[in-house]
């Protein structure tokens, strides 16, 4: 049994007239005969009955017209849901978020794509730290991750999405929590709370990395899970830290964010990375909106 053979029928038991169902079809009239002749042997009884005068159902017509409707109809809807699936307009997208300034951004993109894919679900799979986000995209258990840069070559691709500024994190009650700035070289002798070293922070790198250009290595006396861990130790006075300008929104008590002076590059980039050979059009078109609502950076650019 064949779609065309049923559209043959439920034409001609609409129309009740073979002219004009062929013409309606765009086919001759003996091929939409055969047609529904096909069917009916198919079937293994007469739909239709025709005579020199007139054509009409038959009883076994008049309930197979019902089902005839009902299949082609759902065979449309399949084929009208194929289409949008390919265009990326229905499916499933597993996006991997990180950190304070990530469920910043994260709101206006959701907003933004799901105004233009109202049909695609978006399924949030938080991570404290960008290494287990990198290990998810290359498993293939998220689809698209927002995570601190640098994103490892290889199977990835990748777009820095913003470059957010290192704070100095001090005790408010510290002899440098009233300065405007604070020089990196100034902390030399502090204590610090920074990450777990051993969870792939690439956090902890960049401010490793910063204190190394001014000169010191940071002496990290307690470590911790997460961001509101770090900041809530350094309210509690076991050390300082550096963290991002977004880990501000935590409003710990007791603590002060300084910005950093000195020249020293204590910027974090934000990127957004996927499997290069990704080649889902749900995905494209996730890209293609954030391409739009978050730009890459220019040179220089930064949040303080």
């Amino acid at each position: 049994m064949e779609l065309r053979h049923l559209r043959a029928f439920t034409a001609v038991a609409e129309e009740l007239h073979f002219g004009r169902a062929a013409r309606r079809l765009h086919l001759a009239q003996p091929a939409l005969s055969q047609q529904v002749k096909q069917l009916e042997q198919d079937v293994g009884a007469v739909l239709l009955e025709r005579t020199t005068r007139q054509v009409r159902l038959t009883s076994a017509g008049t309930v197979f017209l019902e089902h005839a409707h009902r299949v082609l109809r759902e065979a449309e809807l399949a084929r009208e849901s194929v289409l949008v699936t390919e265009r990326g307009e229905r499916g499933e997208l597993r996006v991997g978020v990180t950190g304070v300034i990530t469920w910043r951004l994260l709101p206006r993109m959701a907003r933004a794509y799901r105004r233009r894919y109202p049909h695609v679900r978006l399924e949030l799979r938080p991570s404290v730290f960008s290494a287990a986000q990198v290990s998810a995209l290359i498993d293939g258990r998220i689809d698209v991750g927002f995570l601190r840069a640098p994103v490892p070559a290889g199977p990835l691709a990748s777009r820095v999405i913003l470059n957010e500024s290192l704070m100095a994190v001090l005790p408010q009650d510290h002899p440098l929590a009233g300065e405007p700035e604070v020089h990196l070289a100034d902390l030399a002798d502090e204590n610090f709370v920074s990450y777990v070293s051993m969870q792939g922070s690439a956090l902890r790198d960049a401010a490793v990395h910063a204190c190394f250009s001014a000169g010191f290595t940071p002496r990290v006396v307690q470590e911790a899970p997460d961001t509101h861990t770090v900041v809530a130790l350094v309210g509690a006075a076991v050390g300082v830290a550096l963290m991002p300008a977004s880990a501000e929104t935590l409003q710990i008590e007791g603590v002060v964010f300084t910005p950093i002076a000195g020249g020293v590059d204590v910027r974090v980039p934000i990127a957004l990375a996927w499997r290069e050979s990704d080649s889902s059009p749900v995905l494209a078109g996730f890209l293609a909106t954030a391409e739009e609502v978050l730009p890459s950076p220019g040179p220089g650019s930064g949040e303080h």
